[in-house]
């Protein structure tokens, strides 16, 4: 079984003046820590809101030109047993590269495997067309690409 999982995490951001500038900065310095070993991450800003009235607000909170953002990482775990099992390696995972910062498990969807997912579309192909498989057509696509890139590389 593979999962989605997506964690919240409260990036520290130092020396800002607004909240855009401090959501810019705390996606690029994420970015910077998952980089190269996890560069399969998505980041994205995080959705805050007003514990009382429950109205939206920024996901930086700025005082004295340090802000604290709320960012949400999204990954897929594949081949787990339960989702309680993705959302552990998902924290282990991001937690490893991004020290001292606080993590929290948001959402663990499961997603259907593309394997098998393939399998039916290709059973329902053959039989609504009579015509050339995808696998063939993408065959053929490669090897038009194929020489283009060697003479790039002469």
């Amino acid at each position: 079984m593979n999962c989605r999982v997506v964690v919240e995490a409260a990036v520290p951001v130092y020396d800002v003046e607004s909240p855009d500038e401090a959501v810019r900065i705390a996606i690029s310095k994420t970015g910077e820590m998952l980089n190269p070993d996890l560069n399969y991450v998505e980041i994205n800003m995080g959705e805050r809101s007003c514990p009382h009235c429950g109205e939206s607000q920024e996901p930086a909170f700025i005082a004295a030109d340090e802000s604290l953002v709320a960012l949400e990482l999204e990954m897929t775990v594949f081949n787990v047993e339960r989702e309680e099992h993705a959302s552990r390696i998902a924290r282990k995972e991001i937690g490893q590269r991004l020290e001292n910062i606080p993590l929290e498990v948001l959402e663990v969807e499961v997603v259907e495997d593309e394997e098998e997912s393939e399998e039916s579309n290709d059973a329902d192909r053959s039989d609504t067309e009579g015509g050339e498989s995808d696998e063939a057509a993408e065959r053929a696509d490669d090897d038009e690409v194929l020489p283009e890139f060697e003479d790039l590389i002469e």
